[in-house]
């Protein structure tokens, strides 16, 4: 099955408000690449594709939007050169749904890092994170 892996496509993500979660992306830096509709026997489906650090999410406003204060997604992970720096350029933006005061640094775990989480618009935990290995 691996020959068939071509990399990673986009990572879904639940959205309680589309146009919202658009603008949070690119305030962050992302970039829409593409918004459609899909028409699903619940109704419209609002969707946009954003390229961001290296991923491609795919954000979905389902038709009947579900309860989403856990997140739409457990979380996903962007490596970062320095989480401090990282964290600080975001604030700078006005992002302030850091869920610690500081980052974590695991020096043991997958050889070494360290990590800080915020949350997106509906709730997504987005981690910053810097592999020592």
């Amino acid at each position: 099955m691996k020959k068939h892996y071509q990399g990673a496509a986009h990572i879904a993500v639940r959205t309680a408000d589309l146009k919202t979660s658009i603008a949070f992306y690119e305030k962050i830096g992302g970039e829409v690449i593409a918004e459609d509709l899909l028409e699903t026997a619940d109704g419209p489906q609002p969707m946009a594709l954003v390229s961001f650090a290296g991923y491609v999410l795919e954000l979905i406003r389902p038709a009947i939007v579900p309860e989403l204060s856990d997140g739409c997604i457990p979380h996903f992970a962007v490596y970062v050169d320095d989480v401090d720096e990282a964290a600080k350029d975001l604030e700078e933006l006005g992002i302030h749904t850091f869920m610690t005061p500081e980052k974590k640094v695991l020096p043991t775990l997958f050889g070494g890092l360290e990590n800080r989480f915020f949350r997106g618009p509906s709730g997504e935990q987005i981690e910053l994170l810097k592999m020592y290995k």
